[in-house]
């Protein structure tokens, strides 16, 4: 059996964390639906910025709506990730028919920069929710504290969301409690919720990159309590997470929610491509493998399951080991809220980063073409 498919078997979703319109636009993505059981696609800044920069299957587009239509770059990138993710939508329009609404999601991200502007950040959920105009779409808003609260509101107007930058489990439980408030007012104002979907979507070996380096310096250092970490706050950090999430979601606040038609707001391992050499390739992927959970692949990744993956749930694997972590990590002076804080700044820089490299990029191409 396709390696794949049997983790849906499993209760996990795979989707593709690749976006690019000559995926859609030929055979290759349906054939992903069909043969590999793929469920569904995240795009972020960084996705659209190689997409856009190492190809040319926007230059017309950028030439025609800077040239002749005299769009700043901007609102070009917006048109053209727009564009994209209407048209994957539409490509997993069938999954989101077939599975109730579950699956079949694209995503879509609010500007990296609105990263800490709560109402900027709802402001352009709102746009780009409307403009995609799909009710299988996502929009995607980081999990900063100004992201919380813009989180809630647009869950409340029942706008799809996908949370994205999340890496402690702390803020986790804010972004459970801001979907599960956001249910509640919509139920009270007699409001539909069976249709409003989201997922939480928790960056995994990003953790490791920043831990690891802090556990070398301690090893080189002499404290030889450093080395048997190494490698393992990641998969402790989801498993938790996990834990969590079982916890809120088998309330009964939840199961009142439920009764009315409430979906989960489902887990979703993102960053699982391994890093660290050190580290088997599915590392990440076989150790979270979950029910009600999804797994965004990149398409390296995506293949070497298909190749050699492992199907086992093993989510709940030494959970008592994972709680040690913490306490381990924590005797060495390492505070995994320290991390989490300086993840989240770093994901903010680095996506903000790409944004502004994506906008540079359609600005050099649109004026070389105008020049030709």
């Amino acid at each position: 059996m396709n390696r794949l498919k049997r983790l849906e078997e499993l209760g996990q979703s795979v989707w593709y964390d690749f976006i690019r319109r000559d995926l859609y636009r030929g055979p290759e993505l349906k054939r992903l639906i069909t043969e590999d059981g793929l469920k569904g696609m995240t795009s972020n800044p960084t996705i659209f910025q190689k997409a856009i920069a190492e190809s040319t299957l926007y230059d017309e587009d950028i030439r025609r709506e800077g040239k002749d239509g005299g769009r700043s770059p901007a609102a070009i990138f917006e048109s053209l990730s727009v564009a994209d993710v209407r048209a994957a939508a539409d490509a997993f329009r069938s999954v989101f028919d077939s599975t109730g609404g579950q699956d079949g999601f694209v995503s879509i991200e609010v500007g990296p920069h609105l990263a800490y502007d709560t109402a900027g950040s709802v402001n352009e959920a709102r746009r780009l929710w409307k403009a995609c105009e799909r009710p299988n779409v996502m929009v995607k808003i980081p999990g900063t504290a100004a992201g919380v609260p813009a989180i809630r509101q647009c869950l409340a107007e029942g706008i799809n969301i996908n949370i994205t930058l999340l890496f402690s489990v702390s803020r986790y439980r804010e972004v459970m409690e801001a979907y599960l408030a956001a249910l509640e007012q919509r139920a009270g104002a007699r409001q539909p919720i069976d249709s409003v979907r989201s997922v939480a979507s928790f960056f995994v070996s990003r953790v490791d990159t920043n831990v690891d380096k802090k556990l070398d310096a301690k090893t080189k250092s002499g404290d030889e309590r450093a080395r048997p970490l190494r490698g393992k706050l990641a998969i402790a950090n989801a498993r938790v997470a996990y834990e969590a999430f079982e916890e809120v979601f088998a309330s009964p606040r939840f199961a009142a929610l439920k009764g009315r038609g409430a979906g989960l707001q489902r887990p979703l391992w993102a960053s699982t491509s391994t890093k660290d050499p050190a580290y088997p390739d599915l590392y990440y992927v076989e150790a979270l493998i979950a029910p009600n959970s999804v797994d965004t692949m990149p398409p390296e990744t995506f293949d070497a399951y298909r190749d050699h993956g492992d199907p086992k749930v093993r989510i709940q694997d030494d959970l008592a080991g994972a709680h040690e972590v913490f306490r381990a990590l924590s005797a060495l002076g390492i505070d995994a809220e320290t991390v989490a804080r300086e993840l989240e700044e770093e994901g903010v820089k680095k996506f903000s980063d790409s944004f502004d490299a994506l906008l540079k990029t359609i600005a050099e191409k649109e004026a070389s073409m105008r020049v030709a």
